[in-house]
């Protein structure tokens, strides 16, 4: 066989490699085409015209509409609000057990199924369980009067953010925490070994060291916390019904009702600014990890 004839042949069985990839890659690629891609462009030529029948190309209006409103608003600084307080206790705090429970600690696999146990509730049983608590007349205020007569109606006052961010905490810190402790347990002992033997503390290897290698994965966690404290409208919602108070009322609350008076356009207009912001916060998070994680992937 010639020179010819075999660069022919391996050309073919390359082309037909192609094509079998390609014909077991089509039906993936079909389904994010039509559950991805296809309601993410409907969703912007929703944002730019001003009802989905007339179809009236109105381009940013909607998007003022949307930043000049009220509700809008209010949704914007309570999420933000319970982002910030929620999303860094959930990556510190469950650091922190994560290095507690990798220490030799009696009864650790008992403490370590403790935290684990919320992500086996339903969220309704959660739900049910928070009501319990700090209704009015509740579990926590029956401890409060011990102390005081005033009553406090958790749900329906400026408290209500941190029972939520409570109820946050509860439900992710376990799952957190084992992200963690296989992050800890993949560290190269003989770095730690080294450190050990030139007399380092515990807080310089922990901040040194330890740090510098957890931060993919503090990354990982912060940007899934982060999505988690977008999502925790369902809790509220069974908490709290449509029209929360008004700490408590989020951006998930706003798109609901909007989507439920059949405003798509505003929803729409609501949902990129939303999906804006997240692509901006994530690009920084990824910045900052490239930055202080590169020395340890060099």
């Amino acid at each position: 066989m010639t020179k010819n004839a075999k660069h022919q042949k391996k050309s073919r069985s390359t082309r037909r490699i192609q094509w079998r990839s390609g014909f077991y890659i089509a039906p993936s690629f079909l389904g994010v085409l039509l559950f991805f891609l296809l309601p993410f462009v409907v969703i912007i030529a929703y944002s730019m015209v001003d009802n989905p029948i007339g179809m009236h190309f109105v381009f940013l209006d909607n998007f003022k509409s949307v930043t000049r409103n009220a509700a809008f608003r209010t949704a914007v600084r309570n999420t933000a609000t319970f982002s910030v307080l929620a999303v860094p206790l959930a990556v510190v705090l469950s650091l922190m057990l994560a290095i507690v429970l990798e220490s030799k600690l009696p009864f650790r696999s008992q403490f370590r199924t403790f935290f684990l146990s919320p992500m086996m509730v339903p969220v309704a049983s959660i739900v049910l369980i928070w009501q319990v608590l700090f209704h009015y007349n509740g579990a926590v205020n029956d401890l409060i009067a011990i102390f005081s007569d005033k009553k406090i109606d958790w749900m329906k006052s400026e408290f209500s953010i941190l029972v939520v961010v409570i109820l946050f905490l509860w439900k992710n810190l376990g799952y957190n925490m084992i992200l963690f402790m296989a992050a800890l347990s993949s560290i190269p002992k003989d770095i730690l070994e080294v450190a050990k033997l030139e007399s380092a503390t515990p807080l310089q290897t922990f901040f040194h060291i330890k740090l510098r290698y957890l931060s993919s994965t503090i990354l990982f966690v912060t940007i899934m916390s982060l999505i988690s404290s977008f999502k925790i409208f369902r809790e509220i919602y069974l908490l709290t019904t449509d029209y929360p108070y008004d700490t408590i009322y989020m951006l998930q609350h706003y798109m609901n009702n909007k989507f439920k008076n059949l405003d798509y356009q505003t929803l729409s207009a609501a949902a990129i600014l939303m999906s804006l912001v997240m692509i901006v916060i994530i690009g920084i998070l990824f910045l900052v990890e490239n930055h202080f994680g590169k020395d340890v992937e060099g």
